[in-house]
């Protein structure tokens, strides 16, 4: 699409190029399914002086037993012609996370996902330092358990990073976006990577030995190192 011709297509206000790029690959994967979908506070959005940098998330129910969720922020959404034709959209990437669907305290754990990922967007953000596929991060898991009255002590300390085991990177006239997926890790499997980074691909390939879309689960005690 050259200048022209966006500039055209933009006159329509409620025409969302990127938000719809991400929407038409998700229609791919849930065949239209329609999700939940949370949209951030607009008046605590950053472009409003806020710390927010989320628009919104989008949660599936897959068939396959567990629950998905997709950040719409990360990558320009709307009308901006200044990102028009680029090699990669902003940052690149929207993060995603798959977890098992618990129906005990299930809007917990949403709203817990929800805030670990408005957090990580924050630290892009202000840091200007965003993740790439195939890092480890360490993260206080049991303090947003606390946080939401969620009685489970778990073993999962932070989070790899790795393309979307579903999700295909796409293509947008502001560039490409890569769906980067969150997958939890306990203590034992994190301590060896430190020692040797290549233990983390060995960790990813055993893990999806049994658990092959890499699913978080918050209770795991297995490590897979």
């Amino acid at each position: 699409m050259n200048l022209e011709e966006f500039r055209e297509k933009a006159k329509d206000e409620s025409w969302t190029p990127g938000w719809e790029a991400i929407d038409n690959e998700l229609d791919k994967l849930y065949n239209n399914e329609e999700p939940l979908h949370y949209a951030t506070n607009l008046v605590n959005r950053a472009i409003m002086g806020g710390n927010e940098y989320i628009d919104g998330y989008s949660v599936y129910n897959s068939k396959k037993g567990h629950r998905h969720i997709i950040t719409y922020g990360m990558t320009e959404l709307y009308r901006n012609e200044d990102y028009l034709g680029g090699e990669w959209n902003k940052w690149g990437y929207e993060m995603t996370v798959k977890w098992l669907e618990q129906q005990e305290d299930s809007k917990k754990y949403e709203n817990l996902i929800i805030n670990i990922l408005g957090d990580f967007a924050s630290y892009t953000y202000q840091s200007e330092r965003p993740f790439f596929s195939e890092q480890f991060i360490k993260c206080n898991v049991q303090e947003y358990l606390k946080q939401y009255n969620i009685n489970m002590s778990s073993n999962i300390i932070g989070f790899i990073t790795m393309l979307d085991t579903e999700l295909n990177t796409i293509d947008t006239i502001y560039g490409k976006v890569e769906f980067i997926q969150l997958v939890g890790i306990i203590q034992e499997e994190y301590d060896k990577m430190l020692e040797n980074r290549e233990n983390m691909y060995v960790l990813i390939e055993n893990m999806k030995k049994d658990n092959p879309l890499c699913i978080t689960y918050f209770n795991r005690a297995k490590s897979y190192l």
